[in-house]
Parts: C-alpha cells; sequence; structure tokens
C-alpha cells in the first residue's frame, strides 16, 4: 500500500485487527494469558555438580535435550564462590546457553541477615551486592536470596526483622540500578507462611523485590492455601516434588499445585527443583514431564 500514511494507517489499524481477530478466533482458545516455560533449578543436580561429575555446560545441554526453556544456575557452581567469578566464565555459560536457546531464568546466592555483629552483617550484604552485578552480566532477571535461617518469635524476631529490612532496603539500591529483581526464597526459616512474606515484602514496596515461591516449604496445615496466597508476590519459583503438610513430608499433588499457578495472574518461568535424587540424569525428565502435563 505505497499511499498508506501515517493518520490512514493508524486509522486503518481497528479494521484491520478485527480482520486479523475473526479467522484466528475459532481456532485459538482464551486461556488467561498465562506464558509459562519450564526451567531447570540446577541445585537439582547439586552433588553431581560439587563432586564435578557434570559441568555446567553438560546441565545446559541436559535442559536442552529435556526440553527445558530455561535454568535457573545457582552460584554456588561458578568456580569462585562466594567470591564473584571473573567476567570469562560468565559471559562462556551465557553464550554456551544462548547457542543452545536455554535462557537463565535466575541465579542464587546463600545468604544470612540475622547476624548482630557488624562484620558478618556486612560481609553477608556484600555478598548480595557482588552477586546481582554478575546476575545483571549472566542476564538473569531475577537474583534468589534469603533471610535468616532461623524461626523466631518475640522481640529477638523484631531485632532480625529489622536487620532484614536494612539489608534489602540497601540491597534493592542496586538491584534497581541493575535491573535486577532480588527474590527471596521462603525456606522454612524466618519466613514460613504467606502472611509472613507479604508483611515483609509489602513494607519495602518495590517492584524490585518479590518472592520466589518455595512451594516445598511453606508450613501449615495446607500449604496449598498457602501457595496460593504467596502467589501475587511470585517473581519465580521452586517446583518441588514433595511438601509439607504439618511439618510431614508429603508427595506434591501437581495437579492442583498447577491449577494454582494456572489461575494467577503470573506469567514467565516456573523452574522446578528435585531433591535427594539418586539418578537425577533420568529421574529429572519423568519430573518435568509430570509438570510439563499439568501446567
Amino acid at each position: 500500500m505505497p499511499n498508506l500514511n501515517r493518520r490512514n494507517f493508524l486509522t486503518a489499524l481497528p479494521a484491520i485487527s478485527l480482520a486479523r481477530a475473526v479467522p484466528f478466533s475459532d481456532d485459538i482458545p482464551s486461556k488467561k494469558g498465562n506464558r509459562f516455560r519450564l526451567s531447570l533449578n540446577a541445585y537439582s543436580f547439586n552433588d553431581m555438580l560439587m563432586k564435578k561429575k557434570i559441568s555446567k555446560d553438560e546441565l545446559l545441554e541436559f535442559c536442552a535435550n529435556t526440553g527445558f526453556d530455561a535454568v535457573d544456575m545457582t552460584g554456588y557452581y561458578f568456580s569462585s564462590y562466594p567470591e564473584t567469578p571473573s567476567d570469562a566464565e560468565i559471559f562462556d555459560f551465557k553464550r554456551k546457553a544462548h547457542a543452545l536457546g536455554i535462557e537463565i531464568s535466575g541465579t542464587g546466592v546463600r545468604n544470612e541477615f540475622s547476624y548482630s555483629d557488624k562484620i558478618a552483617f556486612n560481609k553477608e550484604m556484600d555478598t548480595v551486592l557482588r552477586w546481582i552485578e554478575v546476575a545483571a552480566k549472566m542476564g538473569a532477571p531475577v537474583l534468589r536470596i534469603f533471610t535468616a535461617k532461623q524461626y523466631s518469635t518475640g522481640d529477638e524476631r523484631k531485632r532480625v526483622y529489622a536487620r532484614i529490612l536494612y539489608a534489602l532496603d540497601k540491597c534493592l539500591e542496586k538491584a534497581k540500578s541493575h535491573g535486577v529483581i532480588l527474590g527471596i526464597q521462603n525456606h522454612n526459616d524466618f519466613l514460613r507462611t504467606a502472611d509472613e512474606c507479604h508483611e515483609l515484602i509489602g513494607t519495602l514496596n518495590s517492584q524490585w523485590l518479590g518472592l520466589v515461591v518455595d512451594t516445598g516449604n511453606f508450613i501449615a496445615a495446607d500449604p496449598y492455601e498457602e501457595i496460593r496466597k504467596a502467589m501475587p508476590l511470585a517473581v519465580n519459583w521452586q517446583v518441588k516434588e514433595k511438601l509439607l503438610i504439618n511439618g510431614v513430608q508429603t508427595p506434591m499433588d501437581l495437579k492442583r499445585l498447577c491449577s494454582i499457578i494456572q489461575s494467577s495472574d503470573y506469567k514467565g518461568n516456573v523452574p522446578i527443583e528435585t531433591l535427594g535424587m539418586n539418578d537425577p540424569l533420568n529421574e529429572v525428565p519423568v519430573f518435568y514431564d509430570k509438570v510439563k502435563k499439568h501446567l
């Protein structure tokens, strides 16, 4: 249409959109617009990675061959952790993932924000600050972090809570400047319920802070309800094969879990993390197929 100028084009857009929509409307069902990509949390291969039985590159190849869309490569598996890896190591991993068509859905560190000792506390904060830079270089949108290992109550909880808020506030300044989302993982630690997650994350009220929903670590009579309540906070996931019901490990009802995820507004990567598998090379694909079937 050589004579179609900008004004005519904009005027024609509604008609063009309608014309395009009609032929497809009977063929493609509408389903809330959810778009999910299955990712592998590398911790599923923790034993093999730590003992050098599989390399990061080989793990990426496993992801591609299995059908995963993405990988969550925890910081432990880079050579210098907890120190930051070289740019060469970061970029080699990033380039290999791209060549295989694998997205990097996240990375993570193990931090502890409960320390009252200033030197120890600042060291933990420094780890998170440095790995924000690593996540940005890697192209990981989310850096998974923690709060405090121990659950506390009363005055002690108030003191630890204040330290956590201070650390998160400082780290969020850098996260925002590097375009990295801080994802707090609930890990049967300082955070055990959806309400506790909402309280902490809501206090800081930042689009650069959210929850890595650890489906296996909500402590409640009905953990599925906790997962549902935590959904608005989700910036990433750890879908596990088991969960805790009144402190007892129970097989995950994947159909029920995936129904909760599908009914939410969450879109994006859904990493799975398997624990305690004897043969992840053969067992992870089985779990992957189960999640994919329901999601």
